[in-house]
């Protein structure tokens, strides 16, 4: 099931998944108002089931609502997002309080929480007759992307992974914040489009199928390209920037999120073949 975000910014869509003995929460909301919401919706599905929570990255709108899961619900995450939770959350909070008075208020109170299970590669959480699959995927959007699978259903939930009508969220300004890379993010979703799931829950915007996959996948790979052709050729970066943005809103005038292709760009002029990692899920 998927409550979704109905195109409001700054919320995700939030998932819950059902067993029967367990159901598992994916993502909190922006702030403990939003996710007080969620945690009344899950455990009144629940009616009396265990209750899990994992989140699929560690920025603010997805995870910083832990807190009240405490006590009601088992919080599941890979060790690189619960890493980056303790070494970048204090900053996320402070860079999302400065978007504004309506956001700053969401957050208030908000007070990042350990994660009771901490997994490394991969987790296999048993809710009864259905099993949900966690996976690390290692830098990509975030320092520590994760991808829950419902094999049983086919579907996958991304975070910001994939994002629906939009392009890609690069969060990559440099010197403070460069846990990103669009070489990775471009191996991840080669092997999530193999995958070829039937439903695909976008961290962002409406729900859809393995085209969402191939999207992302055709537009990172473009945009490293043409970055990449240029950057060889001595451009400069300010040049790369005009030429490489004017081409991918020729491609897709209908996205929104123009501004996040200069960041993807400077990202991928940082970056180099051999940056493809291991820490990407094999």
């Amino acid at each position: 099931m998927v409550i979704p975000n109905r195109g409001v910014q700054l919320v995700p869509n939030i998932g819950v998944i059902g067993g029967t003995h367990s159901v598992l929460v994916v993502e909190t909301g922006l702030g403990p108002a939003s996710a007080e919401r969620v945690l009344k919706f899950a455990a009144d599905y629940a009616k009396g089931r265990r209750l899990y929570l994992t989140t699929t990255h560690a920025h603010p709108e997805h995870a910083f609502g832990a807190q009240v899961f405490a006590g009601e619900a088992t919080f599941v995450l890979n060790r690189q997002q619960a890493d980056d939770l303790v070494a970048e959350g204090p900053g996320y909070l402070e860079s999302f309080r400065g978007l504004g008075a309506p956001v700053a208020r969401q957050l208030e109170g908000v007070e990042l929480v350990a994660p009771d299970v901490v997994y490394d590669d991969s987790h296999d959480l048993d809710l009864g007759g259905r099993v949900v699959h966690l996976r690390a995927v290692g830098t990509a959007h975030s320092k520590g992307d994760q991808v829950i699978t419902v094999p049983d259903a086919g579907v996958v939930f991304t975070g910001d992974l994939v994002e629906t009508g939009q392009f890609s969220i690069f969060p990559w300004l440099p010197p403070y914040h460069t846990d990103v890379s669009g070489v990775r993010w471009l191996e991840v979703m080669r092997r999530l489009a193999a995958e070829n799931p039937r439903v695909v829950v976008p961290g962002h915007g409406d729900v859809g199928g393995p085209q969402l996959l191939a999207d992302v996948r055709d537009y990172l790979e473009l945009l490293r390209d043409e970055t990449w052709r240029r950057r060889d050729s001595a451009m400069s970066e300010e040049t790369i920037v005009e030429e490489v943005k004017a081409l991918m809103i020729e491609r897709h005038p209908e996205w929104e999120g123009q501004e996040w292709i200069e960041k993807g760009v400077g990202c991928l002029c940082a970056e180099h073949p051999h940056d493809e990692s291991t820490d990407a899920e094999s």
